[in-house]
């Protein structure tokens, strides 16, 4: 795959699958704009374009103004994992999912579009889960919120099909990143993890950034509207 002649904004870069995707997409010569809300020291070694963005906050509408006139893909990664029995979630975890994973992608997708427009055959990436597929106990409020970004994956996919615009969701399972550093800090969990995986491995952020980079690229330029498991068979085997 040859980036060389891409323009792409991804959000939610400065770690994890985010990182992973960008560093991927350095390495295939992509000219890349990142936002996160840190520059981490591991992003600042690839020398994008960065943007200081909450993704929970208000957007400042002049926020991408020093983008290209056109871009060719928005990666929207941000994330976050919650497990608690639901009567024990309060409310306020519930709004904050929903902000980060749905409201953040709208904002930056509402101030992006035209640029996607130019673009001629653009592509947007978003991030699911296996839990709003796949009924986990203690997910509710991720697998509430990334329900709604499958919602929002095939609304938009139908919206901007005529101005050639794809749109996907990756539904990933349990991957290795920071996010989820607590599920896997000893290796009796990452053990019990990688068992309920039909491969017996448990997710890499590369695996996730090989399948974002297909999306973004040409290779993957008649697939809109889907929502993409990579989750090591988890959500259709037994």
């Amino acid at each position: 795959m040859d980036f060389s002649e891409k323009n792409i904004l991804l959000v939610g870069a400065s770690s994890g699958i985010g990182l992973a995707t960008a560093q991927l997409l350095h390495t295939l010569g992509a000219h890349l704009f990142t936002a996160s809300r840190h520059l981490s020291p591991e992003l600042a070694e690839l020398q994008t374009t960065h943007y200081e963005v909450d993704a929970t906050q208000i957007i400042a509408p002049t926020t991408f103004d020093t983008l290209p006139e056109v871009l060719h893909g928005v990666v929207y990664c941000p994330g976050s994992i919650k497990l608690r029995p639901f009567e024990r979630i309060p409310l306020d975890d519930f709004r904050g999912d929903f902000e980060l994973n749905v409201l953040g992608a709208v904002q930056v997708l509402q101030l992006t579009m035209k640029r996607l427009k130019k673009a001629n055959g653009a592509s947007v990436v978003l991030f699911s889960t296996v839990a709003a597929d796949t009924g986990m106990a203690f997910h509710t409020s991720i697998a509430t919120a990334k329900a709604a970004v499958e919602g929002l994956t095939r609304a938009l996919a139908a919206e901007y099909a005529a101005s050639n615009i794809r749109v996907n969701a990756i539904a990933p399972s349990l991957t290795d990143t920071p996010l989820a550093a607590s599920l896997l800090n000893t290796p009796e969990k990452a053990e019990a993890s990688a068992k309920r995986h039909p491969l017996q491995r448990i997710g890499q952020p590369k695996d996730l950034a090989y399948m974002a980079s297909f999306l973004l690229s040409e290779h993957g330029s008649f697939i809109t509207g889907q929502i993409l498991p990579v989750d090591g068979g988890m959500s259709r085997l037994k």
